[in-house]
């Protein structure tokens, strides 16, 4: 261990947890508090560059900022022998992509259900205005009783400082899971987190990723221009519908996928409570998707059909959740539509009577 045993005479080293290319993560013990803590130490040679330095504080800072039971909470920074830190709560667990070494592919309840912690901490930072940029496996924990906490906000991005025509000739991020808009420099929105999520989840549903290739260029390259292979062609277990939400989520373009992780979150809860037997198609705009056969063609794109759970509410239509009747979605009637056009009809042809007696008022025959 060449970093010292203790930091500013608090924290002292115990175990090494991990590394990476900037930093290295250690178990230590806050002497203070008496408590378990994660340091997360950037390497002297990172520490001694200005930008590595302004994006760690970035970190620390943004991350600070957040506290949501499924976010890692940071709790102290600092500088000690050459060395920035930033020290870190401690969560006992696994990375998720350790995880998804030992067991693919995940069942739908275990992969759904860590994809919507995910989303409930991502939705929270996207509230607070961060993008995190960097959304993979690698940088979710997961605790023995399957609680999942997304760590490292080294390169996240503060909304309000984001220009929507801005380009970057650095790509940040990791190539097998960042968004086609980070693959070409564009800004990055909450949308593309919800894409990284998107490709989590079709990793962990087939245990494999939806694009692969052996270098970092052309896994770029397939995120801008190639289409991800249908998930049941290696896991025909999955659902249509479930199949149609992961594939809105890896759209190109960043309006046709959920706009934040809160929205993506509440659509995997809802596939979960509808019952599997009569679920019906999900249709992604812009997706030429093919329906069961046992289902009639629609003629144009269908933002989604879903029926509520039985004995529930009915619950108002949301921006990403549209409800369509089973009989309107079959014949393409609406009642209301027509209602309404026959009483403008019937007002416009009861005021023609008014306009001419103004006519013969204003312009007397005689």
């Amino acid at each position: 261990m060449s970093e010292p045993t203790i930091l500013n005479n608090r924290y002292r080293l115990e175990e090494r947890l991990g590394s990476g290319g900037m930093a290295v993560v250690y178990r230590a013990r806050d002497l203070t508090l008496e408590r378990a803590v994660a340091i997360k130490v950037l390497r002297k040679n990172l520490s001694a560059n200005s930008e590595f330095r302004s994006r760690f504080h970035q970190e620390a800072k943004a991350a600070a900022n957040l506290s949501h039971p499924n976010i890692v909470t940071v709790h102290d920074f600092g500088f000690d022998a050459s060395q920035l830190y930033i020290v870190m709560e401690y969560t006992p667990g696994e990375d998720l992509k350790t995880l998804m070494m030992h067991k693919r592919p995940f069942s739908l309840t275990e992969a759904i259900d860590l994809i919507a912690q995910a989303c409930a901490g991502l939705g929270y930072a996207h509230r607070a205005g961060l993008v995190h940029c960097d959304v993979k496996p690698q940088n979710m924990l997961v605790t023995p009783d399957r609680r999942l906490k997304v760590v490292d906000f080294g390169i996240a991005r503060l909304m309000a400082a984001i220009s929507p025509d801005e380009r970057s000739e650095v790509v940040w991020g990791s190539p097998q899971y960042f968004s086609p808009e980070q693959a070409t420099g564009n800004a990055p929105s909450p949308a593309s987190d919800v894409y990284s999520l998107g490709v989590i989840l079709y990793e962990m549903l087939t245990g494999r990723l939806p694009f692969i290739a052996a270098v970092p260029q052309e896994l770029a390259r397939q995120h801008r221009e190639s289409p991800p292979p249908s998930p049941r062609r290696f896991n025909p277990e999955i659902p249509i519908p479930l199949e149609q939400i992961m594939l809105k989520v890896l759209a190109k373009e960043p309006a046709l996928r959920y706009r934040t992780a809160d929205q993506f979150g509440r659509v995997l809860t809802h596939f979960v409570l509808q019952p599997q037997a009569t679920q019906p198609a999900y249709i992604a705009p812009g997706n030429q998707t093919t329906l069961p056969p046992s289902a009639p063609q629609p003629v144009g794109p269908i933002v989604s059909v879903y029926q509520p759970p039985a004995n529930t509410a009915p619950r108002a239509a949301t921006p990403e959740m549209l409800v369509i009747s089973t009989q309107e979605y079959r014949t393409g009637f609406d009642f209301l539509t027509w209602t309404l056009g026959a009483l403008a009809l019937v007002a416009l042809l009861g005021l023609i009577p008014f306009w001419l007696w103004v006519y013969y008022l204003l312009n007397p025959p005689f």
